[in-house]
């Protein structure tokens, strides 16, 4: 057995506290997932043809044909962005450098109040147009419906084409000029060149922008309800509403299944799209001139800015000074906002702390044990949080009652599901410290979580806490894991956004969105240094 144990980790085990850590921290990451599934397939053949023949076919539909269009637009705009920001003479490239990544900061379901109160049935848009009888001549009935697919097409491919921005931003300037001064040596133009050199070498970008937006999309629950869209992750929420668990646990099953093969897909689409750039002079690329053609492209850049940003934040800003008029940043607002810090700030915490061991024996101790233990670290956050809370009220109010019903359960949901940034982080720091310093710490008898604490800690203690900051920010914004998994009485921001919008109180719930952006501008800067 000893021999066994030995050959698993090439003769170089770690120690048992080390492995316990990271083995426990798999079994807490995996059970509410493994427990849906099972959940799921006990629930009789009667209730699943019963939702096949009724539900499911509807709901794939909607679901699909949002997560397409979605990633198809935010892709295209993306790398549009990128490419005039970054290859272009666009007028003020380095400050649309960080403008057009301000999106990601803002939750969906907070551009969606923003929208909501413009364009909605009572918005600002909706009064002007019963005010102005030519708008009424040319309009019979009010134009614009937010509450509809192309509305949450609309707000979802405005606060996510932001992953594609930043990801093909990075390539397009690793982008060796040698290839493109090639290519035109032998007659192309501009557009042949995009099209036969730039994009083969933007596809792998294009790709995980592009995973990273349809997994939001098949995530997404806050913007998608409260524009009344009817997807998996909203009908699970509403199945949890009204007390049919086993129907949320089926319809969970096929949404994790969903997720999964979106994921595969893209694995077997990245093994066809490898490029490398084979030469070893590397030469920046050239800035490109846009001629008659930069004022256009300018307004396009812009206005892509005013719908994505200073549209949503002025609205926010407006509806908050009249909160704050109105008395509404009172006490119960700034208890809220405590209670989204706490919350977060544990997670943070646990997830910092839980990563550590997990990432330092992926680097130094791989086997097959560490690849597995990665693996079901990372099984919560490619699901969507609403069937990470279900797993845990399934498993929690059973075994655990202690945690059922406190706030520390919202903590544990928002480390299955935000693990994998804080290991991201650390792995990346980590990478850069030699192994070396390692086995000099163990050779004057220092045990792994020693040489963990007194060396590598210190060591990569900037990515730690990057990482931490990420965790942070995700989980203050995380809405459907709060809305299933809160003791009564017990708001954060999240919620109440979520409680105000839903019953029109527009000036209560944008201050506690603007407050979410402006902490959320936090880890912005560690994002586009990464990118």
């Amino acid at each position: 057995m000893r021999n066994f144990w030995l050959q698993l980790w090439r003769g170089n085990p770690p120690g048992p506290i080390l492995f316990l850590i990271g083995t426990m921290t798999a079994v807490l990451m995996s059970v509410p997932i493994i427990y849906v599934a099972w959940e799921a397939l006990n629930a009789g053949a009667d209730r699943w043809l019963r939702l096949l023949d009724d539900r499911i076919p509807g709901l794939l539909w909607n679901t699909g044909k949002l997560t397409f269009m979605v990633s198809l637009f935010a892709v295209t705009i993306g790398v549009s962005l990128a490419w005039f920001v970054n290859r272009t003479n666009l007028p003020f490239r380095k400050q649309w450098q960080w403008l057009l990544a301000l999106p990601l900061v803002i939750p969906p379901y907070v551009g969606a109040v923003a929208y909501i109160i413009v364009t909605g049935p009572r918005g600002w848009l909706y009064d002007l147009w019963q005010s102005q009888r030519w708008l009424q001549a040319v309009f019979s009935e009010y134009p614009l419906t937010i509450y509809s697919f192309w509305g949450v097409f609309f707000i979802l491919t405005l606060f996510t084409y932001p992953y594609v921005f930043l990801i093909a931003s990075a390539a397009l300037r690793k982008m060796n000029r040698n290839y493109e001064e090639v290519a035109r040596s032998q007659g192309l133009n501009t557009a042949q060149i995009f099209w036969k050199v730039n994009l083969p070498f933007l596809r792998p970008a294009i790709g995980a922008g592009a995973i990273l937006i349809a997994l939001y999309v098949l995530s997404d629950f806050g913007a998608i309800a409260m524009l009344r869209y009817n997807t998996f992750t909203a009908a699970i929420y509403y199945q949890m509403g009204s007390y049919d668990t086993t129907s949320a646990t089926v319809l969970s099953v096929v949404l994790i299944v969903l997720t999964l093969s979106v994921l595969w897909i893209e694995a077997r689409t990245r093994r066809k799209q490898q490029y490398y750039q084979t030469t070893n002079t590397y030469r920046e690329p050239e800035v490109l001139p846009l001629g008659k053609w930069k004022w256009p492209v300018f307004f396009f850049v812009g206005i892509v800015f005013f719908f994505a940003v200073l549209l949503p934040v002025v609205v926010l800003i407006y509806w908050s000074v009249i909160g704050w008029k109105a008395g509404t940043i009172d006490l119960n607002f700034w208890q809220y906002a405590w209670n989204s810090i706490k919350v977060a700030g544990l997670a943070s915490v646990l997830s910092m702390a839980l990563a550590l061991p997990i990432i330092y024996m992926k680097s130094r101790y791989p086997s097959v044990l560490t690849q597995a233990i990665e693996k079901l670290s990372y099984a919560g956050y490619a699901l969507p949080g609403v069937i990470v809370a279900i797993g845990m009220i399934y498993v929690y109010s059973q075994y655990f009652t202690f945690l059922y019903n406190t706030y520390y359960l919202i903590a544990l949901a928002f480390v299955i599901r935000f693990l994998p940034q804080a290991m991201n982080a650390g792995e990346a720091s980590l990478s850069l410290v030699s192994p070396r310093m390692d086995e000099a710490a163990r050779s004057l008898g220092h045990p792994p979580w020693r040489v963990m604490i007194n060396i590598i800690i210190p060591s990569i203690l900037p990515g730690i806490l990057a990482g931490g900051a990420l965790v942070f920010v995700s989980s203050l914004k995380e809405l459907p894991a709060t809305l299933l998994l809160r003791p009564p009485g017990f708001d954060t921001m999240a919620v109440r956004i979520w409680v105000d919008t839903r019953e029109a109180i527009y000036h209560s719930a944008a201050p506690a969105a603007l407050l979410i952006i402006l902490i959320s501008i936090i880890p912005l800067k560690y994002m586009l240094k990464k990118y």
